[in-house]
C-alpha cells in the first residue's frame, strides 16, 4: 500500500500567526504619551510619600518645621518599592509604587497606603466607566475585549467586564432604597416586560415590572424595576407597596398595560385614583379575537373612535364600533366592552395630553430599546443582572427621556368621565 502523508506547505503559513487587521498600526504620538502618563503617576506617588514623611527621598525631617504646632510628626521610612500593572483610558502600564512604614503612637508600624494609588487597584474609575458604556451600548462581555483591544492592549477580557459591571451593584442598590417623598409625582405608567434569563443553570422567562413616574413639570423618571415571576396582584402588590414605603405620594392619574393582577393591586392600595387602560393593549386584544382577515377593518374602525377629536365624536363612534361587530363578530365587540370606562380616561384630561396619557408607549419605547440592547446575550446571567441593565441604560444616559406631550397642563383638575359608556 501507499501511504500518503500531508506536510503543511511552508509557502502557505497558518492564519493564527498573520497580524489581525489594525495590530500593526504604530502612533508614535500615542507612545510617547503613554509613557509620560507613567512618569506623572509614579511623580504623583512619590510626592504624595514626600508629603506623608515630610521630608523627601534622600532627605531629613528637619525639627520644628511643621505649619500646625499641634501636630504630632509622622515618623516612617521608606523600603524600597513594588511594580504594579494600571490600564487606564491611555492603555496598560507598569507602575513603580514606593513603600514605606509609618510608626504608630503605641510604638507599632503600619504600612503607607497611597491615596492616589488605592490598593488592589488594577484599572482607573475612567477605565471601568469606559468598559461599562461598551457593555450598555450592546456589546456582550465576550466582544468587549475586541472591540477595546487597540486601547486596552488585551488586558480587559469577558472577566473583567463581568467584575467592572459588578461595580454597578453599590449604585443599584442606593437607587433602590432612595426616597421619593420629596418627588412631586403626579402620574404612573406601569407596565412589564419578559426576559431570558438563567436560573439554576437553565434559561427561563422572567418579567421585569416597570414602573415609570412623572412629575408635575412633566420629566419622566424611572421609580422602579422588578423581577418577577409574573405579573400577579400579589407581584404588582410587592412593587407598589416598597413604591409607598418609600414616600411615593398618591398618583393622579395611573396608565396601565390591562393585567388584572395590576388592576387588583391597584384597587387595593389607590382605590379611586382615575386609571387608563393602554389602547393599544386593548387594540392587539381585539385582533386576537377577530380573524386574519378583519384585521383591517377592525383597526380601522378602533382608530376612528379612539382618536376621535371630541368625548362627543368618542361616544358616537364607541357605539356605531359596537353596533357593527356584535353583527359582524361578537367576540371583538365583547372585547371592547370588557374594558369598560378605563379605556377612555383620558378624556378627562385636557386634550393636549391625550396622546401621553392613551398609552403606556414611554415604557415600550425603553423594552424595545433594552431588548435591541440585549440582542447580543440570548440569556442573560441573572434576573437581578436584567434589572439592573434596564435601570442602567438609564442611569448612564445611553437612554434618554423627554417630557410628555401636555405638560403644561399636567397641573389642570380631571373633569367627569365625558363618554357614555351606555350602548
Amino acid at each position: 500500500m501507499t501511504s500518503v502523508t500531508t506536510k503543511p506547505v511552508a509557502s502557505q503559513p497558518a492564519t493564527a500567526t498573520s497580524p489581525a487587521l489594525l495590530d500593526d498600526w504604530f502612533d508614535p504620538i500615542e507612545a510617547g504619551i503613554r509613557e509620560r502618563v507613567r512618569e506623572f503617576i509614579e511623580e504623583m506617588i512619590r510626592e504624595e510619600l514626600d508629603g506623608v514623611l515630610a521630608r523627601p527621598r534622600y532627605g531629613r525631617r528637619q525639627r520644628g518645621c511643621a505649619s500646625d504646632a499641634e501636630a504630632q510628626p509622622v515618623v516612617g521610612h521608606r523600603h524600597g518599592s513594588r511594580e504594579r500593572s494600571l490600564t487606564g483610558t491611555f492603555g496598560k502600564t507598569r507602575i513603580t509604587v514606593p513603600r514605606a512604614r509609618l510608626e504608630q503612637p503605641d510604638g507599632t508600624t503600619t504600612e503607607w497606603r497611597s491615596g492616589t494609588f488605592r490598593a488592589y487597584q488594577r484599572r482607573t474609575l475612567a477605565a471601568d466607566a469606559l468598559i461599562a458604556g461598551s457593555y450598555l451600548a450592546g456589546t456582550n462581555t465576550r466582544r468587549v475585549r475586541r472591540a477595546l483591544g487597540t486601547l486596552f492592549a488585551g488586558s480587559v477580557g469577558k472577566d473583567t467586564v463581568s467584575r467592572v459591571w459588578r461595580k454597578v451593584k453599590s449604585d443599584w442598590d442606593a437607587w433602590n432604597a432612595r426616597s421619593l417623598a420629596e418627588e412631586p409625582i403626579v402620574r404612573l405608567i406601569l407596565d412589564g416586560t419578559v426576559v431570558r434569563v438563567r436560573l439554576d443553570r437553565k434559561a427561563t422567562s422572567m418579567l421585569l415590572l416597570v414602573v415609570m413616574g412623572v412629575r408635575a413639570d412633566g420629566q419622566k423618571l424611572l421609580l422602579a424595576v422588578k423581577s418577577m415571576g409574573g405579573e400577579s396582584a400579589e407581584a404588582w402588590r410587592t412593587v407598589l407597596d416598597d413604591l409607598i414605603k418609600r414616600g411615593l405620594r398618591r398618583p393622579e392619574f395611573l396608565i396601565v398595560d390591562g393585567a388584572g393582577g395590576l388592576e387588583k393591586a391597584i384597587a387595593a392600595v389607590w382605590d379611586g385614583v382615575p386609571v387608563q387602560r393602554c389602547t393599544v393593549h386593548k387594540h392587539r386584544n381585539l385582533l386576537a379575537h377577530a380573524p386574519e382577515r378583519l384585521h383591517d377593518e377592525v383597526t380601522a374602525d378602533y382608530n376612528d373612535m379612539i382618536y376621535a377629536a371630541t368625548p362627543e365624536e368618542i361616544t358616537l363612534r364607541r357605539k356605531a364600533f359596537l353596533r357593527k361587530w356584535r353583527l359582524k363578530h361578537r367576540a371583538v365587540a365583547d372585547s371592547l366592552e370588557e374594558a369598560g370606562e378605563s379605556l377612555f380616561a383620558f378624556v378627562r384630561l385636557p386634550p393636549s395630553q391625550w396622546k401621553s396619557a392613551r398609552t403606556t408607549n414611554a415604557i415600550e419605547r425603553l423594552h424595545e430599546e433594552f431588548k435591541r440592547r440585549i440582542k447580543t446575550q440570548t440569556v442573560l446571567p441573572s434576573a437581578e443582572t436584567a434589572a439592573m441593565l434596564f435601570w442602567a441604560l438609564l442611569a448612564s444616559g445611553q437612554i434618554s427621556m423627554r417630557k410628555v406631550d401636555g405638560w403644561q397642563t399636567l397641573t389642570s383638575k380631571l373633569i367627569a368621565q365625558p363618554v357614555d359608556l351606555a350602548a
